[in-house]
């Protein structure tokens, strides 16, 4: 496993760390045995980077990682969400004491006294030009209650724009072969101001792992129900954004440039990994084998700047006027 500079954090991640959406639930059933195997097989490949949220399983998700870090005597850090359990999920909702509350929330489903990094969790685009917030979350950190805290957002624009408060330590963006924006907009000011960045969604909610067909079916709470036919209601998330069958026939372009030996999911983690203004790519995992074919894509051989070329070629010929516009 390799390992990058998170911001100026003075932390060194992990480059495949550990999503843990799919263990708190939201991707079809799960059981907690078998994503506490998944977790220790993370840290057995040398993840020390875990990204969740509150609103994972209701907190399921940030107490499995409790007992992981009680069972292990490793450095694990961990970057958290809030924001997400507002109802209505609105700006005027990202205020000091809801915060203060999610983080409290958060501090005993995870069994510490200081969060390592929470991130306001895909915000309205309105929070981002409430500096009462961040300010708020400067007092936080005063407090001791979190050590840093980032945002993760839905726009490059709103990425752009978090990264001008000075504390914003990372950027958490959806970035895969499936959704290229972020390189060409935001990624050089990032490196500027020395802010992480955290590749979400990086396998395109499992269409870059070359596993989903047409015929795959998804359990009625599984997250992938969602824009299963290009629906406008989750247009930014799901499948990157991507209209399934769409997806599916670019990820048969994609399939005929895999080096021997290397599977799909390991060939779109690298190619996240050639752009070295990420700090990680974080993929789910509810198995071990999962988990493990994923984090080998570290060790891979760099691609070639042939194949970097294909992946866009596909992208602008096949991908590129659905999603490039919108985020």
């Amino acid at each position: 496993m390799n390992y990058r500079e998170l911001g100026r954090t003075g932390w060194k991640v992990s480059e495949v760390s550990f999503g843990a959406w799919a263990i708190g639930g939201s991707w079809g059933s799960v059981d907690d045995g078998e994503s506490l195997a998944a977790l220790n097989s993370a840290i057995d490949c040398g993840v020390n980077f875990i990204d969740t949220a509150d609103v994972y399983g209701m907190g399921r998700s940030e107490r499995l990682i409790a007992q992981l870090k009680r069972d292990r005597k490793e450095e694990i850090i961990v970057a958290t969400k809030a924001g997400r359990r507002l109802s209505p999920h609105t700006a005027d909702g990202y205020n000091e004491a809801n915060i203060t509350g999610f983080i409290e929330d958060s501090l005993r489903n995870l069994s510490t006294d200081c969060l390592d990094l929470v991130q306001l969790h895909c915000p309205p685009t309105d929070v981002y030009y409430r500096p009462e917030l961040f300010g708020a979350l400067d007092r936080l950190m005063e407090a001791g209650k979190i050590r840093h805290y980032g945002v993760s957002v839905e726009r490059v624009e709103e990425a752009l724009k978090a990264i001008e408060y000075p504390n914003v330590q990372s950027v958490q963006i959806i970035f895969n072969g499936f959704r290229q924006r972020p390189a060409e907009l935001f990624f050089e000011q990032a490196k500027l101001r020395r802010v992480g960045i955290l590749a979400r969604v990086p396998l395109a909610s499992g269409l870059l792992s070359g596993k989903l067909t047409r015929d795959s079916q998804f359990a009625s709470d599984d997250h992938r129900q969602f824009n299963r036919h290009g629906e406008a209601f989750d247009r930014g998330e799901t499948f990157s954004g991507v209209d399934y069958e769409t997806g599916l026939a670019a990820v048969e372009e994609i399939r005929a440039l895999l080096p021997a030996g290397v599977s799909m999911a390991q060939f779109a983690l690298r190619w996240i990994l050639m752009f070295d203004a990420v700090t990680c790519a974080i993929p789910g995992g509810k198995r071990p084998s999962q988990v493990q074919d994923n984090c080998a894509a570290s060790g891979l051989p760099l691609l070639s700047p042939e194949a970097m070329a294909a992946v866009r070629r596909i992208y602008d010929a096949s991908i590129r006027a659905s999603v490039h516009a919108r985020w």
